[in-house]
């Protein structure tokens, strides 16, 4: 029912044609299914269900490895990758047509060189992707998750925001934005990132030597943190993972990282601080 009628940036009356086709039950059931869209007021949620119509509209939405993808499914996707552009421009998700959805996590190929120019590659173990000019790429069973902030969708989707800009570089377009200077918005990035990275380093140097950081047993000490340590990976991953915390799980990134936090609800023009109060 829910299948994409248009190339991107789909037609008003294509739009509205989705829109219509949604059914209140199973949209409830998507708000049901994820607090932090079950928190917006009624005005948020029809704006959210209007974007999210877009979104389906102007998509092609694809399984992977034999995944039959279901209305529920489509719906939820698209619903909180909508959440970002709540109060954005929908064109801002333009220049690319697919969302590729697999089942559970997916495994990409990958090289990074080291301090010495030696080129490593390896096989990782993914939840999601997003590719510059191409599909964006999501673990249906990840797409689920969203204990301590976790939500790939937003991830993925904030990555997108990112790459409009050209590159990747944690500083979104803010073309529309007459109000966000871009050298204030790096100036805070930078500074919350260089706090966040000392709290990642302070958090690792507490972790005993005979737990592996890299286990379950480590998660006493990470969740500390206010955000994912991924965060710390570099500008493009702080930006993507705030975006995550701040829908999410908002309180924790905003005690630790207020100018950051600020500069989040300035961009995407909504405060998710006040659906929690």
């Amino acid at each position: 029912m829910l299948r994409w009628l248009k190339g991107r940036g789909a037609r008003p009356s294509a739009v509205a044609d989705m829109q219509a086709r949604i059914p209140p039950e199973l949209w409830r059931q998507v708000l049901d299914a994820h607090p932090f869209l079950a928190a917006l007021t009624a005005d948020e949620a029809a704006q959210l269900q209007a974007r999210s119509a877009w979104l389906l509209a102007s998509k092609t939405i694809n399984g992977a490895q034999g995944l039959e993808v279901s209305d529920f499914m489509r719906l939820s996707i698209a619903a909180q990758a909508s959440l970002p552009i709540l109060n954005l421009a929908p064109e801002l998700y333009e220049g690319w047509d697919e969302i590729i959805v697999y089942p559970a996590s997916f495994r990409i190929p990958r090289s990074r060189q080291d301090e010495d120019g030696v080129v490593h590659e390896y096989i990782e173990d993914a939840a999601g992707e997003a590719w510059e000019g191409g599909p964006l790429v999501l673990s249906w069973e990840d797409t689920q998750l969203s204990e301590g902030g976790f939500n790939v969708v937003i991830h993925e989707f904030a990555h997108k925001l990112d790459l409009r800009s050209g590159y990747a570089d944690g500083m979104p377009s803010l073309a529309a934005h007459p109000e966000l200077n871009p050298q204030a918005w790096r100036r805070v990035q930078d500074n919350s990132l260089d706090r966040f990275i000392a709290a990642v380093d302070a958090v690792e140097a507490a972790i005993p030597r005979d737990v592996d950081p890299e286990s379950e047993d480590a998660d006493a000490w990470y969740g500390q943190l206010p955000m994912d340590p991924y965060a710390a990976t570099d500008e493009a991953e702080f930006f993507a993972v705030s975006s995550e915390h701040f829908f999410v799980d908002p309180y924790p990134m905003q005690q630790a990282l207020p100018e950051w936090y600020a500069m989040l609800r300035a961009y995407y023009r909504q405060d998710p601080m006040e659906r929690y109060a």
